[in-house]
């Protein structure tokens, strides 16, 4: 057996930018072959490969690892054919190598926040044209009603409103049994006990009863909306929709907007009343205020205003947890931990953006005086 040729590369004269290599590139001659590529001064365009006699995988990846620092195609590369599969399966193999740790740099960390900060506003962007694409559905089936689903939309409402009315219910008594208590235990230093009935008014009315019927919703029903979608978008049932001629939008999210905008003020309404009853019930058990003194001085300094800048975001926290639970659902690529994932995205999404929301509305209802 004759001994091996040591590696050789050089230009083509012929072609521009091509490599020519010959020669032996394997394990054995890995450093004669590395010194042979680093003393490559002009530019690549191409890598001919075919004058190899010897390959195995440790010269596979220094070529591959060459033409990508080079910038080159996969068709830029030839090799003999009887190497062709050995090439395939390495380039596959490749691919699949771990990912390097973490930089923890300083400019590591301004990337990662950049990119972020760029992914923040391209989720706004398409949240916004998702937005605008359901405002044009809904004014078409303004025009042609008979687009609507009304069985989904009333079974949408059921699951999104009537089953939520004991939970919503049920935390919105304890916080503002909560609210009273730790009101009446500051109030109490200075003989204000009182008070504590319209502290548990305005919170109530303004902030706590819409916000906290958000929030649940948003883990509960931005959820469910992600994950019922991302699963048929799997199992490509969006795709047979499309292909028997109808349209998602119509068939599946409208009717899950829809019965959002209906229940959330609904049932913001139920956690009011429920939070002003926790609070008349810690007013009779702990203060010593009777329910009908108590329920007199909620008659007489309860005010329409805070209810209504209560219910007014009722409605546009309900398009946020709908619209952003529904398009994380047609997000999904197909797999089960992309279903995960997108609906992990969708919560904290929608949790986010109403508590900002909120809190902004807070200020400019101040600043407004109202």
């Amino acid at each position: 057996m004759k001994n091996a040729e040591p590696p050789h590369c050089a230009m083509d004269p012929d072609v521009d930018g091509q490599l020519r290599l010959s020669g032996s590139w394997t394990l054995s001659t890995a450093l004669q072959s590395a010194e042979a590529l680093r003393g490559i001064q002009a530019p690549v365009r191409g890598l001919d490969a075919r004058g190899i006699d010897q390959l195995d995988s440790a010269g596979v990846l220094q070529l591959l690892r060459f033409s990508r620092g080079a910038g080159l195609a996969d068709d830029a590369l030839r090799f003999r054919d009887e190497h062709q599969a050995l090439v395939c399966t390495i380039d596959e193999v490749a691919d699949e190598r771990p990912r390097p740790q973490r930089d923890y740099g300083v400019a590591a960390a301004l990337d990662r926040l950049g990119r972020s900060v760029h992914a923040i506003g391209d989720n706004i962007v398409v949240l916004l044209g998702f937005f605008g694409e359901n405002l044009a559905k809904l004014a078409r089936l303004a025009r042609q009603p008979r687009r609507l689903r009304l069985t989904s939309t009333v079974h949408q409402m059921e699951e999104v409103g009537l089953d939520a009315v004991p939970l919503i219910a049920l935390l919105s008594y304890l916080v503002g049994a909560v609210i009273a208590f730790l009101g009446s235990t500051i109030l109490r230093d200075f003989g204000a006990e009182i008070y504590v009935v319209e502290l548990v008014n305005i919170a109530f009315l303004r902030e706590f009863g819409v916000l906290l019927t958000a929030i649940v919703l948003a883990g509960r029903t931005a959820s469910a909306f992600t994950a019922q979608i991302g699963a048929m978008k799997a199992r490509e049932e969006i795709d047979a929709i499309q292909t028997l001629g109808l349209d998602p939008i119509d068939l599946l999210v409208l009717p899950r907007v829809l019965a959002l905008v209906v229940m959330l003020p609904l049932l913001t309404f139920i956690a009011m009343v429920a939070g002003l009853a926790g609070g008349v019930t810690v007013g009779a058990f702990d203060l010593g205020i009777p329910p009908q003194m108590y329920i007199a001085r909620m008659h007489d300094t309860m005010q329409v205003r805070h209810l209504l800048v209560g219910l007014s975001k009722a409605p546009v926290f309900a398009l946020i947890i709908a619209l952003i639970g529904c398009l994380e659902g047609l997000k999904v690529e197909g797999t089960a931990q992309s279903v995960g994932e997108r609906t992990t995205s969708s919560v904290v999404q929608t949790i986010s953006l109403v508590i900002i929301l909120d809190a902004l509305a807070a200020l400019w209802f101040m600043h407004m005086d109202w």
